[in-house]
C-alpha cells in the first residue's frame, strides 16, 4: 500500500495587524518557508514536483499564482511547477490533501504544501471590493438566491447562529479565548514554538498573544451585533503568515535519505449548511475517524481552528472531546489567522506538538467558507 509520509514542516511567525511581517511582501513571506523547508530538509530542489499553495485573497500582490511566484523568489529551481488554490480558510489544509493524493496516487513522489497570506497588506475581502466597485455582480447569483433566499450570508451570522444552536453564552466563549491566550503565552514562554518557527525580518515569535488578557477586560467590549455573543476578543486575529510542509513517498524518501516524521493517516472533506457556515468541522471530523477506525480518545492532539470561539467549542462538545487535548498551545485566537496560510501553519504545530510530546495521532481540522471542512489525520513515527 503506497504512503504519504511528512517529512519536512515549517512556518514563520504569525505577525498581528499593521505588526513586524506587516510590511513583507506575500511573495517574499512565502518564499522565505519554501527556502527554510529546502534548507531543513536538505533535499535537492530540483526533485521537487510541485508547490500546491494555499492563498484566499488571489488579488494585486497575491495574485499571478503565487504558488510560482514564491519559489522563483526563493531562488529554486524553475524546473519546478507551482499552484494556488482557494478553499477559503481551509486552503492550505487542502494543498496539503493535494500533495499527499498526488504521492499517494503513485504519479508524484516529492510535493511542497504550503500557504500564505498577507491581511495587511491584501485585506480580507479584496477581490470583492475591487469587482463591485467595477460594477461587477457579487459572488452569489440569481440560482443561489432561488435556493437560500435573500438573507445575510457571512462567517459573523454564522458564529452567531452556532451560539444559539449549541446554547453558547458569552462568559463561555470569553473564558475559552481567556485560555487560548494564556496556552500559547506558556507555549512561547516555554520555547515550544522555536524549532518549527524560521524568523523573518526581525519577528522571531508570534506577536497575537496577549499573556496579560483577564476576563474583566474581555467583559468590556462591545458585541459585534446588538444581543449578540461574539466580540473581537472570541473572534481570531487578522494576521500575516506562511507555512510549508514537504509530503514525500516512500520511494522518495529512499532516495534522498529523507527522515519520515509522520504518514498521513486520513484525508476527509465535507460540507455543511453555508448560512451556518462554520459547522462542518462537526460532521467530517465524524467521517474521518469512522474512516480511520479510529475513536475521538484515540486523538493524542487536535488542532482546530479557532475562526470563533463557537466552533471549536461546539466541536468538542458534539465530538465529546477531552478540552485539554485541543489546541493545547493556544489557537487562532490568540496566535492569528492569516487565512490561506493557516492551514499549513496548523499542520506544523501539530506535528511539533505530536514530536515534544511523544503522542500518537494527530487530528487537524477548520471551518471554511461555504459551509465546509477538512480533516485530517497523522501519525508520528
Amino acid at each position: 500500500m503506497a504512503e504519504a509520509y511528512i517529512v519536512g514542516a515549517v512556518r514563520t511567525p504569525v505577525g498581528k495587524k499593521k505588526g513586524g511581517l506587516s510590511t513583507v511582501h506575500p511573495t517574499d513571506l512565502a518564499a522565505h518557508t519554501l527556502k527554510a523547508l529546502i534548507d531543513r530538509t536538505g533535499v535537492d530542489p530540483a526533485a521537487v514536483e510541485d508547490v500546491i499553495m494555499g492563498c484566499v485573497m488571489q488579488f494585486g500582490p497575491q495574485s499571478m499564482d503565487i504558488a510560482r511566484n514564491a519559489w522563483l523568489s526563493a531562488g529554486l529551481p524553475e524546473t519546478t511547477a507551482g499552484v494556488t488554490i482557494d478553499r477559503q480558510c481551509g486552503s492550505s489544509q487542502q494543498s496539503i490533501h493535494f500533495a499527499a493524493q498526488g504521492v499517494l496516487s503513485g504519479t508524484q513522489d516529492l510535493v511542497v504544501a504550503a500557504g500564505v497570506e498577507s491581511m495587511s497588506i491584501v485585506p480580507m475581502g479584496s477581490s470583492i471590493t475591487a469587482a463591485l466597485e467595477k460594477g461587477m455582480p457579487f459572488p452569489f447569483g440569481d440560482k443561489w438566491v432561488e435556493r437560500y433566499g435573500k438573507q445575510e450570508i457571512s462567517q459573523f451570522r454564522g458564529a452567531e447562529l452556532m451560539c444559539e444552536k449549541w446554547g453558547l453564552k458569552r462568559d463561555e466563549l470569553e473564558r475559552f479565548a481567556f485560555e487560548s491566550h494564556q496556552r500559547a503565552a506558556k507555549a512561547i514562554a516555554n520555547g515550544y514554538f522555536k524549532d518549527q518557527i524560521e524568523p523573518i525580518n526581525g519577528v522571531e515569535d508570534d506577536e497575537g498573544p496577549r499573556p496579560d488578557s483577564t476576563l474583566e477586560k474581555l467583559a468590556t467590549l462591545k458585541t459585534l451585533k446588538e444581543g449578540g455573543q461574539i466580540t473581537a476578543a472570541t473572534s481570531s486575529q487578522i494576521s500575516d503568515g506562511s507555512g510549508a510542509l514537504l509530503i514525500a513517498s516512500e520511494q522518495a524518501v529512499k532516495d534522498h535519505g529523507l527522515t519520515p516524521r509522520a504518514r498521513i493517516h486520513q484525508l476527509a472533506l465535507m460540507g455543511d449548511d453555508p448560512v451556518y457556515m462554520l459547522t462542518a468541522p462537526i460532521p467530517a471530523t465524524q467521517k474521518a475517524l469512522a474512516k480511520s477506525g479510529l475513536s475521538i480518545d484515540d486523538i493524542d492532539v487536535t488542532e482546530i481552528n479557532e475562526a470563533f470561539a463557537p466552533v471549536p467549542l461546539a466541536w468538542i462538545k458534539e465530538l465529546g472531546a477531552d478540552p485539554a487535548k485541543v489546541n493545547p498551545n493556544g489557537g487562532a485566537i490568540a496566535l492569528g489567522h492569516p487565512l490561506g496560510g493557516t492551514g499549513a501553519i496548523l499542520m506544523t504545530k501539530l506535528l511539533h506538538e505530536l514530536e515534544r510530546t511523544g503522542g500518537r495521532y494527530g487530528l487537524q481540522t477548520m471551518c471554511e467558507g461555504g459551509g465546509q471542512a477538512n480533516v485530517t489525520i497523522i501519525e508520528r513515527l
